[in-house]
């Protein structure tokens, strides 16, 4: 066994700003070495902040930080005979903004012209930013960084609930990375390209959805359903489009196509084989076996990371039958805003099972594909049918249940036109999906790489 004779190190009482070993030499060692690290004091400065006294008719923006980086914003906007407090900051811009009693996880910002109408309680705190030293673009990057949150939750004191770090203690103890200006306004051009393009490709994706539904409503003579108040007074319906008597059935004319019949698998009954409501599970968290619960279901896609352990005795107990199959439609039966997502079953998940706030519906391939029906339903189309069975309830627990999936409408074109529909939005569908990827992809590395910038590897 080697000897390790290292048993003593010795460190400068000048540079012990911490008595914790390990926050000590894990907070001393890592930035990338060929940028200087300078204490905070040499681009911040004590700012000189008005104060504002209070008057009861005038409006005021309150400001506050978000955690993790997300900057200063105006937390609420009140008149002055609501606030207790009868003196505030005025806040200036290019100012470092932080609460002075909670300062964790980079719940630190910047004021921006923008936010400079804004006023601060005396719980926050400002520090003026020298900005031929420091670009505020750049230190508000830095507090999105998780390892700078880390590194500076290692100099807050105080209590669990409530840790802060000290205007002074900031300028004159704490250490943080600098480069040069103009390798700081690289740093932040080189990330601000990286987001720029994730939003194009993001804004890309948006516009493809437009004309995926655009297309759709042409093609099946639908126009794009914007909500209208049902209007007082005598309405007549056609009897053989009457499925209840439900005054609900007094909007049925919104939904019609000028090209096709359109109809509903309560009033047709040929259109579907089985419509399921999933199972109340028997969770076990040693089951290998699991159920999908409305998390899983996202927009058309089977999200598994969501899904979760059950009894394997219970699993095999239930009926084959039940589980999916491709060319099944799973829906979000509960839930706000999670309500109303449709997924198509490929032959990747089948064989899955579903809790009760899950509805799995087997459509007859002869007379509806289930694709083109899932897009429908996916569409504004079929989003403002769930939307007016939710403003119909009065209960906190929204419903779409068997009943009421079984009312939905919508126009049905022969199957070759269906189909003709599906091939059309599966192709810009799949470049959907990659823009969004590549758009995820680069927020993510915009980050990555400014990390990699500023920190040893």
């Amino acid at each position: 066994m080697e000897n390790n004779k290292n048993m003593i190190i010795t460190v400068p009482f000048s540079e012990l700003k911490i008595w914790d070993v390990k926050s000590f030499y894990h907070q001393s060692d890592i930035f990338n070495k060929k940028y200087p690290v300078v204490l905070f004091g040499e681009f911040l400065t004590k700012p000189i902040i008005s104060k504002v006294q209070i008057e009861d008719t005038k409006e005021y923006k309150i400001l506050g930080a978000r955690a993790y980086g997300k900057g200063a914003f105006v937390n609420r906007t009140v008149k002055g005979d609501t606030l207790k407090m009868r003196t505030y900051q005025q806040a200036k811009p290019n100012h470092l903004f932080w609460c002075k009693v909670d300062t964790k996880n980079g719940a630190f910002g910047i004021i921006t012209e923008e936010l400079a109408d804004g006023v601060a309680s005396s719980n926050m705190t400002f520090a003026k930013i020298e900005t031929e030293k420091a670009n505020p673009e750049f230190l508000q990057l830095l507090f999105k960084s998780k390892r700078i949150n880390e590194y500076m939750d290692g100099y807050v004191s105080g209590t669990t609930n409530r840790k802060y770090i000290k205007p002074d203690q900031l300028r004159d103890e704490i250490n943080i990375v600098l480069p040069s200006i103009e390798e700081q306004n690289r740093i932040v051009n080189n990330y601000k390209t990286k987001i720029d393009l994730a939003e194009k490709q993001i804004n890309e994706a948006n516009n493809l959805e437009i004309e995926i539904e655009k297309y759709l409503f042409d093609l099946i003579g639908v126009k794009k359903f914007e909500k209208k108040e049902i209007k007082k007074g005598l309405q007549l319906v056609n009897y053989s489009e009457i499925s209840d008597w439900s005054m609900n059935n007094l909007e049925f004319s919104l939904w019609k196509s000028n090209k096709y019949p359109v109809t509903s698998i309560d009033l047709s009954k040929n259109l579907a084989i089985e419509i399921y409501r999933g199972k109340s599970p028997k969770y076990d968290i040693n089951g290998k076996s699991y159920i999908l619960n409305q998390k899983c279901n996202r927009w058309n896609f089977i999200d598994l990371q969501f899904k979760k352990t059950v009894s394997d005795n219970w699993f095999k107990s239930i009926d084959k039958d039940f589980l999916t199959r491709e060319g099944d439609i799973l829906i979000n039966s509960t839930g706000e805003g999670t309500i109303g997502r449709a997924s198509y079953i490929n032959s990747n998940n089948e064989g899955l099972l579903y809790d009760s706030h899950l509805l799995m519906l087997r459509l007859n391939p002869k007379e509806v594909n289930p694709k083109y029906f899932t897009f429908l339903f996916n569409s504004s189309y079929g989003q403002s049918q769930v939307e007016n069975i939710k403003s119909a309830q009065t209960t906190k627990q929204t419903e779409l249940g068997v009943t009421n999936l079984k009312k939905i409408i919508f126009p049905i074109p022969p199957v070759e036109k269906q189909i003709e529909i599906v091939d059309f939005i599966e192709n810009l569908d799949s470049k959907i999906r990659k823009l969004k990827v590549d758009s995820i992809n680069n927020n993510d590395n915009a980050l990555i790489e400014f990390e990699n910038e500023i920190f040893n590897s």
